[in-house]
C-alpha cells in the first residue's frame, strides 16, 4: 500500500518498464516511509489512438515518453505528496529520461476498511498492519 498505476504508452522496452517500476517505488519509499516490500504496481500500457495527455493549458509539451500516475492510498500528508511529485520529476528525468513536463500524478484516497492484502482480512482494521 499504495497501489500505483502506471499507464504509458505501447512501446516501451522490458528494461524501461523495470527502470520506471524501480524508480517509482524507490521515490514513494522515500516520500512516504512504508516498508520496502510495500510494493503493489500495475503498468497499463495504451496504443497511441487510445491515450490523450494534454497540458491542462499550462504549456507542456508532452512526447510519448508521458507517463501517467494515479496513486490509490490511505490519507497522506500534504508534505508526503509535494515530496512525492518532487522525487517524481527529478529521478524520472535523471534515471529514465523522461521530462518532468511529461509526468502528471492523481491520487485517490480510501480508508483502512478499503484494503484487504489476503486471508479475507482487513489487515488495517484488525491492527495486523
Amino acid at each position: 500500500m499504495p497501489l500505483i498505476k502506471l499507464h504509458i504508452r505501447k512501446g516501451r522496452s522490458e528494461a524501461d518498464i523495470t527502470r520506471l517500476l524501480d524508480t517509482v517505488h524507490a521515490v514513494m519509499l522515500d516520500a512516504f516511509h512504508v516498508p520496502e516490500r510495500d510494493r503493489y504496481q500495475i503498468v497499463f500500457e495504451h496504443e497511441d489512438t487510445h491515450f490523450r495527455a494534454l497540458d491542462t493549458g499550462l504549456g507542456f509539451t508532452r512526447t510519448d515518453r508521458f507517463v501517467l500516475i494515479e496513486v490509490v492510498s490511505r490519507p497522506r500528508p500534504r508534505s508526503e505528496k509535494l515530496a512525492f511529485y518532487q522525487g517524481l520529476g527529478g529521478q524520472l528525468s535523471e534515471r529514465c529520461g523522461i521530462p518532468a513536463s511529461d509526468l502528471m500524478v492523481s491520487f485517490v484516497e480510501n480508508g483502512d476498511e478499503d484494503w484487504s492484502f489476503g486471508a479475507g482480512v482487513a489487515q488495517f482494521v484488525t491492527g495486523d498492519l
